[in-house]
């Protein structure tokens, strides 16, 4: 055997052939072992598949009938194929004679797996990346062009198909990828030895299912190096915790300011570090802060509905004018916080409660039409799957969710974990952003089969009167309050164009707003940051290209726009408000107990 370079430096070592005898002895074992433990974790484990093998197949058998009925589309992609790979051996075999030859395909620029310069320099290694590159668009191109398929089972094959593509890369396989062979000859196979320590115990925390690790788990600890902006936890219930935050200016405008966070993630990615931290930006700018600290449930918590966490939402709403005296406020909710928010405040406006005086929705879903790849995942027979998984045990585990989430990104969430865990060996780098990711939360049965038939499935939340809350038809077309809008350009959970609807469906004044980069950096983007930019239209018309076409494009964050939008709804300065003043007693510090419920460690 000998090295991937095409020119190896003088520098590199020979390689130690008894010991990489030795740990590949070493692999066999382990591997044996790895097997055994997957098999008997997979007998013992309660998770489902996130991709359910007899839903895929029913699918991609569609996907052949049509091909079967349009034979020439088929002959026509295997013949291109077929040329373009003649044309790669061609090129190939005139850069093994010394002579020069343009690549045929190239990978995109966003691409990160073949930044090894062997896969440019090296004639074998740039073979196998431009082979692979061919197959992979050949084979996504017939996806797309199949003629007679729905909407929905197309879009179901073409994500299928480019799991598949991105599983089957060769940077994912040891004698493909020159960083990861290199490495193997190097250092005698202790990185596959150390890479199936990693896997094993993958295994382990997942019960049986794949759990990447994405970072260290035991390098951040809520309330000690993030979450950390000083405050009190004011008011509990079992769906809840409302943290009251100390403030940091000597006055503060007259109206509480309420942070309503997604219960699929948990709150303090909105307080990570100080630097980037909204909350603490927010305390800054002579604002009393609230926030939402959901609980992690189990199975005692089945019952809960959609309606009660919108309830309580109302008791934190009533908590805040018992801390501070006063019942006027302004929200924020993220994701599905701000979908519930909404909610909310169609729910008051039923009752004649005004008071709320504006709400900023962050990546916001209120139209599930277009709701994006996730979109696959809404399927009446994984649904039903899902729901007689969740009868048994309660909840829908956190890590599905995430798993789901990490497939819209299979590449970067996924992937490059597998290469840098199992084959280098490595130990993944800490990272909050991805500790947080990793610190998912599960979901009640009752409130997650609801949430997603009566929304993601029916669509039933922009109608009016489409769903009913705790009694009260929902018609967010009622909701009177001025409601601004942000989105992320390169949001792939909540797509942008789809999140523009709500614009269309509250009854009073609207902005929207749309951020450079994705669901998180696009939001989470401080204003001391000269990153992404943003886009400003003062209309808004129906169509969300429309929108876009006359938008005006800004520097930095997004930040600052929206407090010139939200400061003539906040009210007079007025002395600032320590947790305790008022009617309700500290009940334990920041960030509270609720946030720090793991069952994955």
């Amino acid at each position: 055997m000998t090295t991937p370079s095409a020119s190896p430096s003088p520098d590199s070592k020979k390689p130690d052939y008894n010991k990489l005898a030795q740990n590949f002895s070493k692999i066999i074992e382990q591997s044996q072992r790895v097997l055994q433990e997957f098999l008997k974790r997979q007998e013992s484990g309660d998770q489902l598949p996130i991709m359910d093998p007899a839903i895929i197949s029913k699918s991609f058998q569609e996907l052949f009938d049509k091909l079967l009925k349009n034979p020439e589309q088929l002959i026509e992609a295997q013949v291109n194929f077929w040329k373009n790979y003649l044309d790669l051996w061609q090129a190939t075999s005139q850069r093994m004679q010394g002579k020069e030859s343009k690549p045929l395909i190239e990978p995109s620029p966003g691409d990160k797996r073949f930044k090894d310069a062997q896969w440019a320099e090296n004639a074998v290694f740039d073979f196998i990346k431009q082979s692979y590159l061919l197959a992979a668009d050949n084979l996504q191109g017939l996806v797309r062009k199949v003629e007679g398929l729905d909407d929905k089972t197309a879009r179901k094959v073409q994500f299928y198909t480019r799991q598949f593509v991105d599983a089957m890369a060769p940077t994912n396989f040891v004698l493909t990828n020159p960083t990861v062979l290199q490495t193997t000859l190097d250092s005698g196979g202790d990185n596959l030895v150390k890479g199936l320590q990693n896997l094993l115990e993958d295994l382990e925390r997942g019960r049986g299912q794949l759990q990447i690790k994405m970072t260290d788990l035991k390098a951040f600890k809520p309330g000690e190096n993030i979450a950390v902006t000083p405050g009190k936890v004011i008011f509990q219930n079992e769906l809840l915790q409302l943290v009251q935050y100390n403030p940091s200016t000597p006055t503060v405008h007259q109206r509480p300011f309420l942070f309503v966070s997604p219960w699929i993630n948990k709150f303090y990615i909105m307080d990570m570090r100080p630097k980037n931290s909204m909350v603490k930006w927010m305390v800054d700018q002579g604002f009393t802060v609230f926030m939402t600290s959901w609980v992690n449930p189990d199975e005692r918590l089945a019952h809960k509905k959609f309606e009660d966490y919108m309830l309580s939402i109302v008791e934190a709403m009533d908590a805040i004018e018992q801390a501070t005296g006063e019942r006027e406020i302004n929200t924020a909710g993220y994701c599905l916080g701000g979908t519930i928010l909404l909610s909310t405040l169609a729910y008051l406006a039923a009752k004649k409660d005004q008071r709320v005086k504006s709400a900023i929705c962050f990546a916001c879903m209120t139209d599930f039409s277009e709701p994006g790849e996730l979109e696959v995942f809404i399927d009446e027979e994984l649904i039903t799957l899902l729901e007689k998984q969740m009868g048994d045990r309660g909840y829908l585990d956190g890590s599905q969710m995430a798993g789901v989430f990490s497939m819209l990104r299979a590449n970067d969430l996924i992937w490059y974990f597998v290469v840098n865990n199992y084959l280098m060996g490595n130990d993944p780098y800490p990272f909050d952003l991805l500790y947080w990711n990793s610190d998912s939360t599960r979901m009640p049965r009752d409130m997650h089969s609801f949430y997603v038939r009566n929304m993601y499935q029916k669509n039933l939340l922009r109608e009016p009167g489409g769903i009913t809350l705790a009694g009260v038809p929902i018609d967010l077309r009622q909701i009177k309050t001025p409601v601004c809008f942000l989105s992320a350009y390169e949001d792939h959970i909540a797509p942008w164009t789809s999140t523009y609807a709500g614009t269309q469906l509250v009854g009073g004044p609207v902005k929207f707003v749309l951020s450079g980069s994705g669901h998180i950096a696009g939001v989470i983007n401080p204003a001391s940051s000269d990153k992404y930019g943003f886009w400003l239209n003062p209309n808004t018309p129906p169509n969300p290209d429309d929108w876009f076409k006359d938008a005006v494009q800004q520097e930095g964050s997004w930040w600052p726009d929206w407090l010139t939008w939200l400061q003539p709804h906040a009210g007079p300065q007025v002395p600032a408000r320590t947790p305790g003043d008022g009617k309700l007693q500290p009940i334990e510090d920041a960030p509270g107990s609720y946030v720090k419920m793991r069952y994955d460690q």
